[in-house]
C-alpha cells in the first residue's frame, strides 16, 4: 500500500487522493493474516505436538492477539498512532460523509456514533440469541437445539454480548463520547486518539464471542465459571478474550471521559453547575477504572490456567476463588450499567417539566454513594456457598444501597410535582424505565434476604429481577435518550405517534414476559436448563410469545429512529428549549461545536425564568480542544 510519508523536519509530500483499500477491509485482512501466521508459528514451531491439532490453546490465544493488533493497525492505528510514535508522519485525506464512520477518527461525535452503532448491533445479535432460547423453551424437551450444551452456549453468548457490549458501552462509550465534551463546553475530549482506537475493540470483542462456537461449545454461561470451564473445549478461550477486548474498550473510554470532565470544562462551569449526565458519567467512569482491571486480571489468569497451564482455579488451587473474583466485579457492573440511566432521568425530566431540578445536591450524593457502596454487595450472588455469619454483612449493604438509589426517584418525583409537565416520547420512556427499575429494586430487596435467596437462587425469579434492572432500567433509558437527543444528532424530529406506539409496544412485551418469570421462578423453573417439568410448559409458551412481541418492538423502534434521522421533519436547533450547552450548538453539530468558548453564568436547570445560563462571546476566543 503506497502512502505519503514525511519525517519530522522534511517538507510534506503530496497527499494521495484516496486510500487503496477501505480501512475496515484492510483491518479485516490484516486480522486474518495475523491470526493465520501467528497460529501457524505457534502450532507448528513452538507446540511440542507439531501442528496436531492445527489450533491449540496456546496458538489460538497468540493468534487472537495478532489478529486484534492487525485489526487495530489496519483500521487506522498504523498511520495515526504507531508510526507517529516513532516520528514518522503519514497523511491521508480525511474520510467524509458516511465513510468517516467506517474509519479512524478523533472527532468525539463520530466516535460516539461508532460506539452507538456497535452497541446496537450487539444488542440485536444478543436479542436474536434470546429469541432462539425462547423458541427452545416453548417445549419441555430438547426439540430446537439438538444438544443441551448448544442451548447453554447460546445463553452465554446472549448474556456476554448484552452485558459487555451494550450495558456497559451504549450510555458511556456512545452517548458519553458524543455529548460530554459539548456539555462541558469543549470541542474535543482529552485523549481523542485513545478513544479513536478503543471504539474498534467493541466489534472485535463481539466477533470474538460470536465465533467462539467454532472452537467448541462452552457451557459456563456469560460468567465463564472456573473450574467448570476446565471441562469445555477451546471456545471458552474466545469468551475470555472477547470480554477482555470489550472491557479494555470501556476502560479506555472511562479514562478519557474522566480526564475530559476534570480538565476541559468551560469557564464558569464549576462542580455545582456540572450537568447531571456529566456527574453520572464521572461516577460510572470511576467505577470502571476501579473494577474493570480486576475482572481483566481474572480473565487473564483463567487464560493462563489453560494455556500454561497454571492451576489457579482447579482443585490444586482454589476452586471458589474465580467466583469471588467474578462477582467482586459482577455487582459493581450492575451499577456501571444503571448509574448513567439515573443521571439521564435527572437530565431529561426538568426539561420536560419546565421546573428547576428538585434537590439536585441529593441526586449527586445518590450517584456518588451508589458508586461507593457497589463494591460491598457482591457476595449475595454466593449465599449458597457461604456461612451465615458471612451472609449478614452483604445482606445489610445490599439493602442499604437501595437508599441512595432512591434519591434519583426523589429528585425526579420532586421535579414533576406541580410542574408544567410535557408528556413526550423521551419522558414516557423515562417513566417506564423508572417503573421497571422500581420492580427490579423491590424484588432485589427480597433476594438480599438470605432465607429467601436460598429458596429462589438459580430460578427464573432471579432472571426476572435481573432483566427488570438492566433492560427495564438501562435499555428503556437508552431509548429515552435516543429520542431526546435525536434532533441533536440529525436536526430532525421523530414521529410522535410512532414514538408512543413504539414505547407502548416494548413496555407490553417486556413487562408481559418478565413479570410472568417471577411466577415461573416461584413455581420451580430453574434457569440455565433447556428442559423442565411438563406443568411449566404453558407459562413458558406465553412468556415466549411476549418475548417475540418485545423483540419486534425493539426492531420497530430501531427502524423508526433510523427513519427519523434520515427523513424526519426538520426542527429548530433546540426544540426542547433546554439550557445545557450541547443544545446551544447547531443541530447536527459542526466539526467544531463551539466557534467561541462559552462562559457558564448560572444553573442549567433553573426553568423559573428565561435567563440564559451561559454566554458565548461574539469575538471568537480559544475553545478547549
Amino acid at each position: 500500500m503506497r502512502m505519503s510519508v514525511a519525517r519530522i523536519g522534511d517538507a510534506p509530500l503530496p497527499l494521495r487522493k484516496k486510500q487503496i483499500m477501505p480501512p475496515v477491509i484492510r483491518g479485516l485482512l490484516w486480522a486474518g493474516i495475523g491470526f493465520l501466521v501467528v497460529n501457524c508459528l505457534v502450532a507448528y514451531l513452538l507446540d511440542p505436538q507439531y501442528g496436531d491439532p492445527f489450533i491449540t490453546q496456546p496458538s489460538v490465544v497468540f493468534g487472537w492477539i495478532a489478529a486484534t493488533a492487525g485489526w487495530l493497525l489496519g483500521i487506522g492505528g498504523l498511520e495515526n498512532v504507531l508510526l507517529p510514535s516513532f516520528g514518522i508522519t503519514v497523511t491521508y485525506p480525511e474520510a467524509t460523509g458516511w465513510r468517516r464512520y467506517f474509519a479512524y477518527s478523533t472527532n468525539h461525535k463520530v466516535i460516539g456514533i461508532q460506539y452507538l452503532v456497535s452497541s446496537t448491533g450487539g444488542f440485536f445479535i444478543a436479542g436474536l440469541a434470546a429469541m432462539l432460547m425462547r423458541i427452545q423453551l416453548m417445549g419441555d424437551h430438547m426439540w430446537f437445539f439438538p444438544y443441551a450444551g448448544q442451548y447453554i452456549e447460546t445463553v452465554g453468548i446472549h448474556g456476554t454480548i448484552m452485558m459487555f457490549s451494550v450495558g456497559t458501552v451504549a450510555l458511556v462509550g456512545g452517548l458519553g463520547n458524543y455529548l460530554i465534551p459539548m456539555m462541558i463546553g469543549s470541542n474535543s475530549s482529552a485523549f481523542p486518539r485513545m478513544s479513536a482506537l478503543s471504539v474498534w475493540l467493541v466489534p472485535a470483542g463481539i466477533m470474538t464471542v460470536i465465533l467462539s462456537p467454532l472452537l467448541g461449545e462452552w457451557t459456563t454461561g456469560w460468567r465463564g465459571y472456573e473450574p467448570l470451564a476446565q471441562n469445555d473445549p477451546n471456545g471458552i478461550l474466545f469468551y475470555y478474550l472477547g470480554v477482555l477486548a470489550l472491557t479494555l474498550s470501556s476502560l479506555m473510554v472511562s479514562l478519557n471521559l474522566t480526564t475530559t470532565i476534570l480538565f476541559k470544562r468551560a469557564k464558569g462551569l464549576t462542580w455545582n453547575r456540572l450537568p447531571m449526565y456529566a456527574w453520572g458519567i464521572l461516577a460510572v467512569s470511576l467505577l470502571n477504572i476501579i473494577w474493570l482491571p480486576e475482572i481483566e486480571i481474572t480473565f487473564i489468569l483463567a487464560v493462563l490456567d489453560r494455556v500454561v497451564p497454571l492451576p489457579f482455579f482447579t482443585a490444586v488451587g482454589s476452586p471458589i476463588t474465580y467466583l469471588e473474583l467474578f462477582w467482586l466485579f459482577g455487582h459493581p457492573e450492575v451499577y456501571i450499567i444503571v448509574v448513567p440511566a439515573f443521571a439521564i432521568w435527572m437530565e431529561i425530566m426538568p426539561v420536560m417539566a419546565r421546573k428547576p431540578l428538585f434537590a439536585r445536591e441529593w441526586g449527586i450524593i445518590g450517584l456518588i454513594f451508589v458508586m461507593m457502596l457497589s463494591g460491598f454487595v457482591w457476595a449475595h450472588h454466593m449465599f449458597t456457598n457461604m456461612r451465615l455469619t458471612e451472609m449478614l454483612p452483604f445482606s445489610f449493604f445490599t439493602e442499604m444501597i437501595s437508599i441512595p438509589t432512591g434519591f434519583a426517584y426523589m429528585v425526579v418525583i420532586g421535579t414533576l410535582w406541580r410542574s408544567r409537565f410535557r408528556m413526550t416520547v423521551p419522558s414516557l420512556f423515562v417513566l417506564m424505565s423508572m417503573f421497571n427499575f422500581l420492580i427490579g429494586g423491590m424484588t432485589g430487596v427480597f433476594l438480599a434476604d438470605p432465607v429467601i435467596n436460598l429458596q429462589l437462587h438459580d430460578t427464573f425469579f432471579v432472571v426476572a429481577h435481573f432483566h427488570f434492572t438492566i433492560i427495564g432500567g438501562m435499555v428503556f433509558t437508552w431509548l429515552a435518550a435516543m429520542y431526546y437527543w435525536l434532533p441533536k444528532f440529525s436536526g430532525r424530529m421523530y414521529n410522535s405517534k410512532m414514538g408512543v406506539l413504539g414505547a407502548i409496544w416494548v413496555f407490553i412485551g417486556f413487562d408481559g414476559a418478565f413479570s410472568l418469570m417471577f411466577i415461573q421462578g416461584l413455581r420451580g423453573m430453574n434457569r440455565w436448563v433447556p428442559v423442565y417439568p411438563p406443568y411449566l410448559q404453558g407459562i413458558n409458551i406465553v412468556i415466549s410469545i411476549f418475548a417475540f412481541i418485545l423483540g419486534l418492538g425493539f426492531l420497530f423502534n430501531l427502524i423508526h429512529i433510523a427513519w427519523a434521522m434520515k427523513s424526519g421533519k426538520k426542527v429548530q436547533e433546540n426544540p426542547w428549549q433546554s439550557k445545557t450547552l450541547e443544545w446551544q450548538t447547531t443541530s447536527p453539530p459542526a466539526e467544531e461545536s463551539f466557534a467561541a468558548a462559552p462562559v457558564v453564568t448560572g444553573s442549567f436547570y433553573d426553568y423559573e425564568d428565561d435567563d440564559e445560563s451561559f454566554s458565548i462571546p461574539t469575538t471568537p476566543g480559544p475553545v478547549s480542544m
